[in-house]
């Protein structure tokens, strides 16, 4: 595991337009916007988010020689957002994933995800090794299927009642995160490395839940204007489909025995912050690249960020970007129009 700095990998370069559009994948809308030429990028996010949470990894990223590619996924902002539970699955995102990329005519991308985002890339990244050469992961460990989903093995752990994600899945639970102008500034607060170590939020403790009303409109991390897009967004779609990513979950576990034990072998990077309540659950000791390595052999390091919460690309940005554009001009990845080569 390493939580010193490095130095940015490039010298910024620009000016790169952010383009936006609207466009059909696999028969459904999705919300996409691109920055950059070169190797492509692809990342995804997770809940409550939308694909403005990246705008300054895609552009660090632009800046480096790559194409970058972000969607709204499934379920949030303006793209694609059915209200059946079932359509939720990982299966269905890694198509829209690979969807993306067959509209804009992309054969292969390394991922970046974060939170449930970070969840589907590395499904991805078993199921389609053709298609991803690589991923980076923002706060949430790769885990291979196994005998038991994510749920009961909480619910094995004695956490069926504490967990916070069980009331989550709950029908009418988007009722709780409403309205959305008072909720999102909470979440992005309580999981943040903001609040001293006894008031953050705790995934299973319901005192420290993370719909408290924040001491703040808008951390001191966070750019003013994606919060309030963040904000807008739910106002306009409601947070039931977004809800769908936890309901869903059970039923990739019931869909995918054929990838039980299935590991990332493409290389990969793990970053964390070392204030996340939920990254203290699932690794209460810091996880060393040695220990993960039977999961992801191909995993090139393992980076906890002192004092950063749950939202790394943010309260980190700088440093994320850094250690970004350092994986990505490590790897060996194919030419594409207006790119520097990135060779190993």
């Amino acid at each position: 595991m390493r939580d010193n700095p490095v130095p940015a990998a490039t010298t910024p370069i620009g000016p790169f337009p952010l383009r936006r559009t609207q466009m059909e994948v696999n028969g459904a809308s999705f919300h996409v916007f691109e920055q950059g030429e070169g190797p492509a990028v692809l990342f995804s996010h997770g809940f409550p988010d939308t694909a403005e949470t990246w705008r300054s990894q895609m552009r660090a990223v632009a800046q480096a020689g790559y194409r970058a590619v972000a969607l709204d996924m499934r379920g949030f902002g303006a793209s694609y957002a059915p209200s059946e539970v079932e359509l939720y699955s990982a299966l269905h995102i890694v198509g829209d994933l690979v969807g993306v990329l067959d509209a804009l005519g992309i054969g292969s991308a390394v991922l970046v995800g974060h939170d449930w985002g970070a969840d589907h890339a590395q499904r991805a990244m078993v199921m389609r090794p053709d298609r991803f050469r690589a991923v980076v992961s923002l706060s949430i460990p790769f885990q291979p299927r196994g005998e038991l989903s994510t749920w009961d093995g909480l619910r094995r752990r004695g956490l069926g009642e504490k967990y916070y994600a069980f009331g989550m899945m709950e029908p009418g639970a988007d009722a709780n995160f409403t309205p959305a102008r008072k909720t999102i500034p909470s979440i992005l607060y309580w999981l943040s490395g903001s609040p001293s170590p006894d008031t953050r939020w705790d995934p299973v403790d319901s005192a420290l839940h993370m719909l408290r009303p924040a001491p703040v409109t808008v951390p001191e991390w966070a750019d003013p204007d994606y919060v309030d897009h963040t904000i807008r967004s739910f106002e306009k779609t409601g947070f039931d489909s977004g809800l769908n990513h936890y309901r869903g979950a059970q039923i990739t576990f019931d869909l995918m025995p054929a990838f039980k034990g299935a590991v990332i072998q493409q290389p990969s990077l793990y970053i964390w912050g070392a204030a996340d309540g939920l990254c203290q659950l699932f690794h209460p000791t810091p996880p060393t690249r040695e220990e993960l390595l039977p999961l992801a052999p191909g995993l090139v390091d393992v980076i906890a960020l002192e004092n950063v919460g749950h939202w790394p690309q943010h309260e980190a940005a700088d440093r994320v970007n850094a250690e970004l554009i350092k994986f990505l001009g490590d790897l060996t990845l194919p030419e594409g129009p207006g790119s520097a080569r990135h060779t190993a």
